[in-house]
């Protein structure tokens, strides 16, 4: 197991100590966290203006598709690159439901959202260089659909793809499922583009709408994008953890904190 893995004798929410900033696991863990995001950034914000440069108009069905091809490709991989090093969140709500679900310390948790930030920042930063100055699109809300839809539409997707997460890769009993746990996550994130990307963009992630934001300055509805998927994911792992998860079976597991190595969940 790894040193990093703190082990507790019960469940729940956890600080984490002071010398765990310190510790090179959650340094580690955070440059991980970082590349990983800026991978995923990278490919799918870059896989939407990509399609901008071959077609004036996107809003088609083979467009939405393409796009939600890319986001769960590299997803995908991103989670795989780091899921052994830091449990390869990728995403600040992931965190968020990790941390409530007592899967994480809030002192790691700390330093994987920044390192979230920062890697959709420079992949935004990236894209803008490497395509001449093209302005990064961001998400903003279709007409007709209000704020506090396009909350609720957040909520429940990224409800979704935090359950997907806790069972394929969390899970203790996941079994050879956590194989494809990746993928797995990966692909639901498509199909919930291809649900939702027509009503709000479906981002289901702040730090992948904050890149670009920050880069294109595009804030319009932003809070959205990070009400509701804090709203769902965090929801999602306290479901599973306390709910889905027998106290049994977290506590011969050691309720270990992230990050681990897969067979150490």
């Amino acid at each position: 197991m790894s040193t990093a893995a703190r082990t507790t004798g019960r469940r729940g929410f956890t600080v984490g100590r002071s010398e765990d900033a310190t510790h090179p696991d959650t340094i580690r863990a955070a440059i991980s966290e970082f590349f990983a995001t800026a991978i995923f950034v990278f490919a799918a914000e870059g896989s939407i203006l990509s399609l901008g440069k071959l077609y004036h108009d996107m809003s088609t069905a083979g467009g939405l598709v393409a796009v939600a091809l890319a986001h769960a490709l590299a997803l995908a991989v991103a989670v795989s690159v780091a899921v052994n090093i830091s449990g390869g969140h990728v995403n600040p709500a992931i965190t968020f439901g990790a941390l409530l679900g007592g899967r994480i310390t809030l002192v790691r948790a700390l330093f994987y959202w920044v390192a979230q930030l920062l890697g959709a920042i420079v992949a935004s930063l990236l894209l803008r260089l490497t395509t001449g100055g093209m302005r990064p699109p961001g998400f903003s809300l279709a007409s007709g659909v209000g704020e506090w839809h396009a909350v609720l539409l957040e909520a429940v997707m990224t409800f979704g793809l935090m359950y997907a997460y806790y069972a394929t890769v969390i899970d203790p009993k996941r079994g050879h499922v956590g194989t494809i746990g990746p993928l797995a996550v990966g692909f639901l994130l498509g199909a919930n583009m291809l649900a939702g990307g027509p009503f709000d963009g479906a981002a289901m992630n702040p730090a992948r709408v904050f890149g670009p934001a920050l880069v294109g300055w595009r804030w319009s509805h932003h809070w959205v994008y990070w009400l509701g998927p804090f709203l769902g994911s965090g929801f999602a792992g306290l479901f599973y953890e306390y709910l889905v998860i027998p106290s049994t079976e977290a506590a011969a597991h050691g309720h270990a904190h992230q990050p681990l190595a897969p067979e150490d969940y």
